[in-house]
């Protein structure tokens, strides 16, 4: 029996209640929609953590992770080799977690100031953005990049969110 994966949010950070009451269904919607654009949705116990914290956390992951002494908007980290997983494996008892999506208040709140964007549509910009990477999608290379933008386009379209590559000078 297929079921819609978990999407379990985790807000640390009072400002994204306070600037974003639906913060906790922007995630799980922005979510479930990239989970289902990278071609999982309803799949069998399959779970995505999301903690909404602040930029003081990121920059800790940040630093323990990526050896970068700074903020930024979202990381990801991958808990299974998402792009190999056998989704119609219905003998799996326990839910597989596929990863972590970590999105910073201040950084997003300001990019989403700083570009004239809405931060709910940010905000699911960057979950979709985090879950791709979670997936196995990345922008190494420009072919990679290519795909990965192309796709969270799509998704994000299917959002009503714009493409935020869209205005993207030339060059």
């Amino acid at each position: 029996m297929a079921v819609e994966p978990t999407v379990a949010v985790a807000i640390d950070a009072e400002d994204w209640s306070g600037a974003l009451p639906a913060a906790r269904n922007t995630c799980e919607r922005a979510a479930l929609a990239a989970l289902a654009g990278a071609g999982i949705d309803r799949a069998n116990q399959l779970e995505i953590s999301i903690l909404l914290t602040d930029d003081r956390a990121m920059r800790a992951l940040n630093h323990a992770y990526r050896g970068q002494d700074r903020a930024t908007n979202v990381l990801a980290f991958p808990a299974a080799d998402a792009m190999s997983l056998d989704v119609g494996d219905t003998a799996r008892p326990a839910p597989t977690l596929l990863g972590d999506v970590v999105v910073a208040f201040e950084t997003v709140a300001s990019e989403a100031r700083g570009q004239g964007k809405d931060l709910a549509d940010h905000l699911t910009h960057l979950i979709v953005h985090g879950i791709l990477h979670v997936m196995g999608y990345n922008h190494e290379r420009a072919a990679a990049a290519e795909r990965m933008e192309r796709l969270e386009a799509e998704i994000l379209a299917g959002l009503g969110v714009a493409d935020p590559y869209a205005e993207r000078p030339a060059g």
